[in-house]
């Protein structure tokens, strides 16, 4: 089984994707609300199967934070002690709360915020510090947010937030999830009985899958004219959409504000499936900070530009 969640702080905007393999086939379900996020993976667990589990949004911390903090724990072990912790998922309202085991900030927007400042309280050296490597720009997309970075439209730290507390750590607690690429390469934890979750983007999805959005995925106009593009994936990848999943595609996946949710678990799911066909590789960089604290993207290959910089510095030094 593949899923998706696309994931919000707003239990309103939580919506999930699921394709089930049956022989050569792929059946993709329309997409649904996430519900109770305690017992999400739960309800998805196959006990004669493994799962592979997307969710848009941020797993995994930046390495400046460990390195000035002294966090020597891999981040799997890091979020299980989170459940000794309640604080830590306490949204700091100014920057005198903002510390270690406080760090996400801030509560709600004032003027001259910034993250700069926001570094600074967290005894970083500088607001590229509070991105990790796959957060950074890349030759084919934008940069994403700072995972502890909570304040307007282009933020993740709230969605993180909720994702860890009320999905991740109760699931933890059974033994029967992975964090990839955490635990180990992807064809490694994809085991019976085993749920594997995987960061995506979906901005990273639509480059996969060949597709090109013109315009905006908010607007409905938009999201319709991608249907065959959509439908031309799905074919590639064995993927039969049931007929509701068939009629969310051609609709644009509806005119309330939730569309945009459902096109990206769409996306999402069907980044994770591109990956499990070989199309993608799950591709990790040699890094021991990436593999075991920060993170990464799933099928993403695309280096950082900071890190190609670095590197194009120390070859011509």
């Amino acid at each position: 089984m593949v899923a998706h969640a696309d994931w919000s702080v707003e239990a309103r905007k939580r919506w999930l994707a699921v394709a089930r393999r049956v022989g050569d086939i792929w059946h993709l379900a329309a997409p649904v609300p996430v519900g109770d996020p305690s017992t999400l993976l739960a309800g998805l667990h196959d006990p004669y199967g493994a799962v592979l589990f997307g969710i848009d949004a941020p797993i995994g911390l930046p390495r400046a934070y460990a390195e000035a903090h002294g966090i020597k724990t891999a981040f799997p072990d890091f979020l299980r002690g989170l459940a000794d912790r309640p604080s830590f998922f306490r949204v700091c309202a100014t920057l005198a709360e903002v510390g270690p085991w406080r760090p996400f900030y801030p509560m709600r927007g004032r003027a001259g915020m910034t993250r700069a400042a926001h570094a600074a309280a967290l005894g970083l050296a500088d607001a590229a510090a509070l991105n990790r490597a796959v957060d950074r720009a890349t030759a084919e997309r934008p940069a994403g947010a700072p995972p502890f970075w909570t304040l307007g439209a282009n933020q993740s730290g709230k969605a993180a937030l909720a994702a860890w507390h009320d999905m991740l750590l109760p699931a933890l607690r059974d033994g029967k999830i992975r964090l990839w690429p955490f635990e180990g390469d992807l064809p490694d934890l994809l085991s019976c009985g085993m749920t594997v979750i995987a960061e995506t983007y979906p901005a990273e999805a639509l480059r996969h899958l060949g597709l090109k959005l013109a315009g905006s995925k908010r607007r409905l106009a938009d999201r319709v004219a991608l249907a065959g593009g959509l439908r031309a994936a799905m074919a590639r990848l064995g993927a039969l959409p049931d007929a509701a999943m068939a009629a969310a595609v051609a609709d644009g996946f509806g005119t309330d504000a939730a569309g945009e949710d459902r096109f990206d678990c769409t996306l999402g799911v069907l980044c994770a499936m591109n990956v499990l066909a070989g199309r993608r590789p799950a591709f990790v960089p040699d890094d021991p900070w990436v593999r075991h604290w920060e993170g990464w993207v799933l099928g993403q290959t695309a280096p950082p530009f900071q890190a190609r910089i670095s590197s194009a510095a120390r070859d011509s030094a």
